[in-house]
């Protein structure tokens, strides 16, 4: 069978690349406006004419406001860094050189709009209020990921509260970081907490 890229992959491959681009244009023109004149004085119509699109494109993208704060490509990224994990390494180990990796090349990418998103996750009530239903989102991406590489169920407690543990961890190093303005090594305070919690663990 021919690997050569048929018109309709190319085309599949076009479209999937302007809707990241137009996704990331948004994304910054919103943080660009948050960071100028604050999240609640910024309405999604300025933020649709700063990115170049209309209001009703914005929406296609992000159902509302506060969904440019909450939702990134984070969890892809931690996704494809565990998989890439020797098959054969301890998981634990495994979701530490994830989360760090995946959180380093984040950091490498966009390191003021993380800052600003974990900012206004913790201080404005609306986004703080919904980061609960992502924050347990998250607590189940990592249970399945756990039980993926151990066998286990995911909904097996001793799964669900090791999950649990280190969406708890993460939070309070990010919460840590943005109290401090930025100003430490991220991947670093993850990594030395996250070693701390694994050695009790037991999975």
């Amino acid at each position: 069978m021919s690997t050569r890229e048929t018109p309709a992959g190319k085309a599949c491959g076009l479209r999937e690349r302007k809707k990241a681009k137009t996704r990331l244009a948004i994304r910054r023109a919103a943080y660009r406006l948050f960071a100028e004149q604050g999240y609640e004085a910024t309405t999604v119509d300025q933020i649709a004419e700063a990115a170049e699109v209309s209001p009703s494109t914005f929406f296609r993208y992000f159902p509302a406001k506060e969904d440019v704060i909450l939702s990134d490509e984070y969890d892809s990224a931690l996704v494809d860094a565990l998989a890439a994990r020797p098959a054969d390494e301890p998981v634990l180990l495994s979701l530490r050189h994830s989360m760090t990796d995946s959180l380093g090349r984040v950091l490498e990418a966009d390191r003021e709009e993380l800052f600003t998103r974990i900012r206004l996750s913790f201080t404005d009530p609306g986004i703080r209020a919904r980061a609960m239903d992502e924050q347990l989102r998250n607590q189940d991406a990592v249970a399945a990921a756990v039980a993926d590489r151990t066998g286990r169920d995911a909904a097996d407690l001793d799964v669900r509260c090791a999950a649990a543990a280190i969406i708890a961890v993460s939070m309070t190093v990010m919460r840590h970081w943005v109290d401090g303005g930025g100003t430490e090594d991220l991947t670093a305070l993850y990594d030395r907490q996250l070693t701390t919690l694994f050695e009790g663990l037991r999975l």
